[in-house]
């Protein structure tokens, strides 16, 4: 080869090896750091999921190649149940945010076809999501359908205020004593005895599925039921009368008690967890001050519930559930049949 043909070859060469390597990752130089996903931007992927479920896509919205999802307990495929039924989004809105975790919880309502009506049946949603890279690892879903589960929580307007006010910083508790104090309602209406220790402020209320189930106003013309004497619990009674009285004893087990989300800015706690009912001879037991009572569905019974706790200095001030009955003893489609069964706290924030 003649020598000026030998020159351009080799610079030719050392010119492709140079660009080569100003193209080649530098591997002493991590990737470029994702950016944290924060309140706005994790409350942001509820409507981001909601909206891709209306629109019956899961590649509307990022999802992770190990994406795993449930619905009432049942792991599914994406795209879907839910996927495939829901046509709008609810006036209800409620979130407990945890940014630490990367995981975002949600009560509101939504809208899922309906026979004969172009705007769908009102039904009520829990739902957790995490999130991770910016993108959804896991969903996790209760659909409560039928009933007014939905009406009651439209109807209510928007949440209680308290659920997003700030607690002062030199107030904010650790994310275990959190979760401690949510766990002692738990751990005080199963069995209830009336002999716990039971954290309540003294306005403290609770509402399921809509519906204020302490507190109510006594109806014109009866007496309000005294809980030194009565059989059975009162919505008219306060939180901490209901649970002194003892007559919650029928819910036997409270377990796979899951919490999700921690948003200790707002002191707030979220849990997915199932309420067993009391069977057989089990149903009958002594209440405070020596009533015999028998009390409680007759047949096996199961509520899966998502519960959400606003708690002030070490006090549980309310309480917002949604729940559904569910086939007795069935779990959450997340834990171990050993936890499934188990009523011992599954902190799953990964924190």
């Amino acid at each position: 080869m003649p020598q000026h043909r030998t020159l351009i070859a080799i610079g030719t060469l050392l010119a492709v090896t140079a660009c080569q390597a100003a193209d080649a990752p530098d591997e002493a130089t991590p990737p470029a750091a994702v950016e944290p996903c924060g309140r706005e931007c994790l409350e942001g992927f509820v409507d981001r999921y909601l909206d891709a479920m209306i629109a019956h896509d899961p590649s509307q919205v990022p999802l992770t190649d190990d994406f795993v999802m449930t619905e009432n307990g049942q792991r599914l495929p994406v795209g879907d149940a839910l996927w495939k039924t829901m046509v709008g989004k609810g006036t209800y809105r409620l979130f407990a945010t945890d940014v630490d975790a990367g995981q975002v919880a949600f009560i509101g309502t939504i809208r899922e076809e309906a026979n004969n009506d172009p705007e769908g049946a009102a039904n009520s949603l829990a739902l957790r999501l995490k999130v991770e890279d910016r993108r959804i690892s896991e969903a996790e879903a209760l659909v409560i359908r039928g009933g007014n589960s939905a009406l009651n929580l439209e109807a209510m307007g928007a949440p209680h205020p308290v659920y997003t006010t700030e607690v002062p910083v030199e107030e904010r508790m650790s994310r275990d004593d959190l979760i401690r104090v949510a766990d002692m309602y738990f751990t005080g209406m199963q069995q209830n005895d009336g002999m716990g220790e039971y954290p309540f402020t003294d306005d403290c209320e609770r509402i399921e599925n809509g519906n204020q189930t302490t507190n109510q106003p006594t109806p014109p013309g009866e007496t309000r039921p005294d809980p030194a004497t009565a059989t059975s619990y009162s919505g008219q009674w306060s939180c901490l009368e209901q649970f002194e009285s003892g007559l919650i004893h029928f819910v036997w087990r409270i377990r796979d008690r899951r919490y999700v989300a921690v948003d200790a800015e707002r002191g707030l706690v979220y849990s997915f967890v199932f309420f067993d009912h009391a069977l057989g001879a089990d149903r009958t037991y002594e209440a405070p001050g020596g009533r015999v009572v028998t009390g409680g569905p007759v047949d096996p019974w199961t509520w899966q519930i998502a519960e959400l706790f606003k708690i002030e200095n070490g006090l549980i001030r309310r309480i917002e559930a949604v729940l559904t009955r569910a086939p007795y003893g069935m779990d959450s489609g997340w834990s171990r049949w050993e936890d499934s069964i188990s009523s011992e706290i599954q902190d799953v924030t990964g924190i």
